[in-house]
């Protein structure tokens, strides 16, 4: 909207201008959805508390501690993450631009499944929510479409190529397989961060550092000079995508202000579901896939310890970690919460300095 009233109204008043300015516009989704989540938290807080009574019910197969420490706290504060970013995206971004509205869509489709799934654990005072197997058919179809979104917007040459970090040139062009690449990456980006939220304030910090690492990515990487001056691969209207990233960490900031240890809520799977699968997005859009795992490496990691576990108690009745995913794992060696939560930040801004040094490395 401000975007358009700058349009519309510079010629009277030259000081509208700045608005044009995707840094400045970016700046202003961050501040406005930050403003959104401190006012309207303590009322959706107080409500999800009322409707939700017992509040999210807690694995009896996780540590001991937190069914005495974390049970009778609200889930789906993802809702108020999820609000402050629409709101600002419409009120600064260009509303004009897909990739805007591609990544959108996956953020309010991933949202919607983790708002059933949430809604299904709380009214039935379960830890299981809906089908798994329909669960993850519904968030290919929906990373589908924005992936074909993407690759429709793209050029000939990158639309479904492949980019490397470290190298400038290179690219494998995976022809139609990309669009089942990319829908990998998002729908691995947003069960990532899921396994990861289990702790407070463990998955909102991480996803607040990705993505301000790929709010300097899709920027530069949208601004022809930029990416000529740095070597990447220039994909023409991604810049606008930065604004998305100052709300999302808006957004973050005000929920952490809640989640913060002792958990006032939780987000839920609204919350860690939509945001991992925003961040795939955006790195699909932005052609910086491999990137996102090196940004992203504390969710692989999270993910990793699962699927390691799982294989090894399957394959040899034995088990690889104390508990999974790894946060749990510290967990039961005796380290306090506090100390795994602000150990994993550390780790995340370790990975993303790694991850924005491929933008110069090359």
């Amino acid at each position: 909207m401000f975007y358009y009233l700058s349009l519309e109204l510079s010629d009277q008043i030259s000081g509208l201008n700045v608005f044009r300015y995707i840094t400045f516009r970016t700046g202003g989704a961050l501040m406005t959805s930050l403003f959104l989540v401190f006012m309207f938290g303590p009322w959706l807080i107080s409500n999800l508390r009322l409707k939700q009574g017992r509040g999210q019910p807690i694995r009896e197969d996780g540590p001991a501690r937190h069914i005495i420490e974390k049970q009778g706290t609200p889930t789906m504060g993802g809702l108020m993450i999820l609000a402050g970013i629409v709101i600002s995206t419409l009120l600064w971004a260009d509303l004009n631009n897909l990739y805007v509205w591609s990544v959108l869509f996956v953020t309010l489709g991933f949202g919607a499944i983790g708002f059933y799934d949430d809604y299904l654990k709380v009214t039935r005072a379960a830890v299981g929510g809906f089908s798994g197997r329909m669960r993850l058919a519904l968030e290919f179809v929906i990373a589908g479409f924005a992936v074909w979104m993407f690759t429709a917007l793209g050029d000939d040459k990158l639309s479904n190529a492949l980019a490397l970090p470290f190298l400038k040139d290179t690219l494998i062009q995976l022809g139609a397989v990309f669009v089942l690449f990319g829908m990998v990456v998002v729908v691995g980006a947003g069960n990532a961060v899921n396994l990861t939220d289990g702790l407070d304030g463990l998955a909102i910090v991480p996803v607040m550092i990705a993505a301000a690492s790929f709010g300097v990515i899709v920027y530069l990487a949208g601004n022809v000079k930029f990416a000529d001056y740095l070597q990447i691969h220039y994909i023409r209207g991604t810049g606008e995508l930065a604004v998305l990233c100052g709300a999302l960490i808006g957004a973050g900031l005000g929920f952490l202000w809640f989640n913060a240890p002792p958990a006032m809520i939780f987000m839920g799977d609204t919350g860690s579901l939509s945001l991992g699968g925003t961040l795939g997005a955006i790195a699909v859009a932005a052609k910086h896939e491999i990137v996102l795992a090196i940004i992203g490496g504390l969710f692989v990691l999270e993910t990793v310890s699962v699927i390691v576990q799982v294989a090894s108690f399957k394959l040899t009745g034995k088990r690889v970690f104390a508990m999974a995913p790894l946060h749990h794992h510290f967990e039961q060696k005796g380290w306090k919460e506090p100390t795994i939560v602000i150990r994993f930040w550390i780790i995340s801004v370790v990975l993303a300095l790694i991850g924005l040094a491929t933008l110069k490395l090359r």
